[in-house]
């Protein structure tokens, strides 16, 4: 017998990769289970596939950076300067990216590289472990949203957030929309997945200076000139990264999607003074959800 769930969750993650950096990505997960009947008559009740499964994919994976630690681009040491911490150093096609996170921020992938299939065998052990004995089988399906138009990768922190959104280093594959006197502009649309495309965001209230940033004890042999630093405390611990110049955007506010759609507004208008009783900003936090400014 088999019972199936579509569009189960969605996880908002980002990841190592060697050609591209520190990845922002969104999959929607599908959910199939194959087993013998319970004393109920069912595989699973409906209510547990929904709530538990969803809490295991969301301790394993969700609002992490997953980390494909049999690649020799990534080097995960406990930290020195913070206790149940860890820190990165990562080299990439794109520079070197170096953190130091609460271990719970980190997922560690037993892979060369982060793929679906790598991910789906990781959910797949990690959830059947804690199914009952009447679930043989399980088949998880990750798929990105299917979006017509331009999107980007973003990577992020909010150090407000009490939540796992405070974690420095998850991210979001996103849609925006754009439209002026009512039309979609295609073409700003366009330039923004592009300012954006594999980006780290950071706000300006959050950087610090070279002599106060904590990372690996290696990292003076790793930085470069064109690094950048930011930090900040939150209810899981201390977050630091360093991300070079080429793929940052450092904003004037808080990275959450509200501060963002606000945000390319007013870059658009500052640009474009003409724009700005013209102008409405959807701006995408992943599947499904964001927020709307109408200028």
């Amino acid at each position: 017998m088999q019972l199936f769930v579509d569009d189960l969750t969605v996880i908002d993650f980002s990841y190592l990769c060697p050609k591209r950096g520190i990845v922002g990505e969104s999959w929607i997960v599908d959910v199939l289970l194959d087993g013998s009947l319970n004393e109920m008559s069912m595989v699973l009740d409906f209510a547990v596939v929904k709530k538990q499964i969803k809490a295991i994919i969301d301790e394993a994976v969700d609002h992490k950076l997953l980390l494909p630690i049999l690649s020799k681009s990534v080097i995960l040491k406990e930290s020195s300067h913070q206790v149940n911490h860890q820190t990165i150093d990562f080299f990439s096609g794109v520079g070197s990216y170096h953190l130091q996170s609460p271990a719970c921020a980190f997922a560690s992938i037993e892979s060369k590289s982060i793929t679906i299939d790598a991910v789906t065998q990781h959910l797949t052990k990690v959830i059947l472990e804690q199914l009952p004995e009447n679930v043989e089988g399980l088949i998880l399906t990750l798929r990105p949203e299917y979006i017509p138009g331009d999107y980007y990768h973003y990577t992020h922190g909010l150090k407000l957030h009490d939540g796992n959104c405070q974690r420095i280093a998850h991210g979001h594959r996103s849609k925006i929309q754009i439209f002026v006197d009512g039309e979609k502009d295609i073409s700003l649309e366009h330039q923004w997945c592009q300012r954006w495309k594999d980006i780290y965001i950071a706000s300006e209230a959050d950087r610090i200076s070279r002599k106060d940033i904590q990372l690996s004890n290696e990292i003076d042999e790793h930085l470069k000139p064109d690094h950048q630093f930011f930090a900040y405390r939150a209810p899981q611990g201390r977050f630091d990264i360093a991300v070079p110049t080429n793929i940052l955007d450092v904003v004037d506010c808080d990275s959450t999607v509200e501060l963002l759609a606000d945000f390319i507004a007013r870059q658009i208008v500052k640009a474009q003074p003409e724009l700005s009783t013209r102008l409405k900003v959807i701006a995408y936090e992943g599947v499904a959800k964001g927020a709307i400014v109408n200028g």
